[in-house]
Formats: C-alpha cells, sequence, structure tokens
C-alpha cells in the first residue's frame, strides 16, 4: 500500500468539490471494508482519500408513513438489521441486511459504500430493487434520485459521476397487505457471499397473488428484475405448481455468469430452487 493524502470534508458539496479536483487519483472512503482490501493487494493505489466520516447527517434512517423509509448512506448494515423502523415496516430488509457478509463487516461497512462497489455477489442491491428503492447522488451540478436499475450499470460499476457520492436510499412506503422475503444460497456455511439471491415482494389476499416484484442477484451481473414472473404470478392463486412454473420462468429469463464458484448452469439451477422456495414460503406452503 502505498502512501496517501487523507481528506475529511465538512458537507457533501465539499466532497464533491474534491472529487472533481483530484480526478481519478482519489477514492472515497466510507466503512471502507471493500477499499482497503484491494488497497492492500495494490488494485487500487490512489493518491487521495476523502472520507465522509465527518458527514454525520448521512447517518439517518427516517420513516414517513407516506412517503416511506430514508437511509442514510453512511448508516452500517447492522444500525440497518437492528433498527425498530426498518424491522417494522420492512422486516425483509431487516432479514436481509443481518445477513450481510459477517459481523466484522456488517459492523463497519456501510449501505451507500456496498451499493458504490457494485459487487455482483452481494445481498443488498436485489433486496433493494425489489423494495422499488432510489438512490440519491449529489455533486456539483445538483441532485439525482435513480431507481437501482438505473444505478447499477454492470460488474463493479455504477452511473456515479466523477463528482458525486451517494447520500440516501429512499424505499417507498409499502401496501398494508405486502410481504417480503428475502433468500440467499451459500455453497457453504463458512462462505459469505452469496451464490444467488432472490428478493421477493409480494401483495397478497389469502392464497392469491394480487401484485409481485422479484429481483435475482449474485448469480448475474447486476440484479435482475424478472418481470415476465412476475406477470405471471399476478392474478393467480399460488399452489406448489404455480410456484415452479414461475420459478421455471425466473431461470429461463436471467443471464447467469460463470467463474470459479460455479458455472452458468449450476447458478441457473440454484436460482430456479431458490426461486420456487421463496416464493412457496412467502405464500405459505410447504418447502421441500
Amino acid at each position: 500500500m502505498r502512501n496517501f493524502e487523507f481528506l475529511e470534508p465538512g458537507s457533501v458539496p465539499e466532497a464533491s468539490r474534491m472529487l472533481a479536483d483530484l480526478g481519478d487519483e482519489c477514492r472515497v472512503i466510507a466503512g471502507g471494508t471493500a477499499l482497503m482490501l484491494g488497497m492492500r493487494q495494490r488494485m487500487l493505489m490512489p493518491t487521495h482519500l476523502v472520507s465522509l466520516g465527518q458527514l454525520d447527517a448521512l447517518r439517518k434512517i427516517e420513516f414517513d408513513p407516506r412517503t416511506g423509509l430514508r437511509i442514510g448512506a453512511l448508516a452500517l448494515h447492522a444500525q440497518v438489521a437492528r433498527s425498530p423502523l426498518v424491522q417494522a415496516h420492512y422486516p425483509m430488509l431487516a432479514s436481509m441486511a443481518g445477513r450481510v457478509a459477517n459481523p466484522q463487516v456488517r459492523n463497519q461497512g456501510t449501505i451507500g459504500g456496498n451499493l458504490c462497489y457494485a459487487d455482483p455477489a452481494t445481498d443488498p442491491p436485489g433486496c433493494l430493487m425489489a423494495l422499488g428503492a432510489q438512490v440519491v447522488l449529489a455533486g456539483r451540478s445538483g441532485e439525482r434520485v435513480l431507481e437501482m436499475e438505473a444505478f447499477l450499470v454492470d460488474y463493479y460499476t455504477t452511473a456515479l459521476e466523477p463528482d458525486e457520492i451517494v447520500t440516501e436510499i429512499r424505499i417507498p412506503a409499502l401496501a398494508p397487505d405486502a410481504l417480503g422475503h428475502y433468500a440467499r444460497f451459500l455453497r457453504t456455511a463458512a462462505e459469505h457471499r452469496p451464490l444467488a439471491s432472490v428478493s421477493l415482494l409480494a401483495r397478497r389476499t389469502g392464497a392469491t397473488c394480487i401484485e409481485a416484484r422479484l429481483a435475482v442477484g449474485a448469480s448475474t451481473p447486476i440484479p435482475a428484475r424478472l418481470r415476465r414472473a412476475e406477470a405471471f404470478l399476478a392474478g393467480k392463486a399460488v399452489t406448489p405448481e404455480v410456484a415452479a412454473e414461475a420459478a421455471d420462468i425466473v431461470a429461463a429469463d436471467i443471464d447467469p455468469v460463470s467463474d470459479m464458484r460455479g458455472n452458468a448452469d449450476y447458478r441457473r439451477e440454484m436460482v430456479r430452487t431458490v426461486a420456487r422456495r421463496s416464493i412457496a414460503t412467502l405464500f405459505g406452503l410447504a418447502t421441500d
């Protein structure tokens, strides 16, 4: 790791100016769990780190029944998991946040930093996509609000401009009849990065699905909404057969990656299984 300058802006505009002035030779640091690893391995060698540690306004977690949840970019995964507001109104999100990586990462890593790193094999992006989350970006030109699908561009690539930082994540209020379920598949109990994840948010009346939002992550370059499966579930009484057919549609519509952790065929089958079980669980069916 080479020497670098550590800068601590006192405001978001000051941070944006630093990023604009320093260009490609600087990096933003929040929790630093991924950045410091990259620097130790000499994959990244910035001359300057712009720390967001002094921007306490970015640590908030607030809820309004009309507009929904607002999570500051510097909120820790552990804080999201423990938040009474998140647990009461978005239990799916609290469940996901409580399983991110390992305790060390959950107590050091931030939700905003996780999204900016855009690791394909991580938990928050797919869950947030299913919840209809938006990402708020701030830069010299002002503020932008992007849907998750617009923010995530490719492997480790986001829509952030060089002078922008993520300031908060907004999640709309859920309908009273909405239920959510987040599931992940790990190859072994020792792993902490999922091989596949499925996030399902559905409005239901009894066994009937009124509306569904389903996103697959970890097995694809970026999380993907499965709109054909969503349309298939809408209006149907969900039986084991319906859950299996919806999972087949999910598996057919994803474009899984192949790497040393698993080839595309294996990942497709794991996504099929996790999707079927997730649908069955959300609608109170027995799972194998």
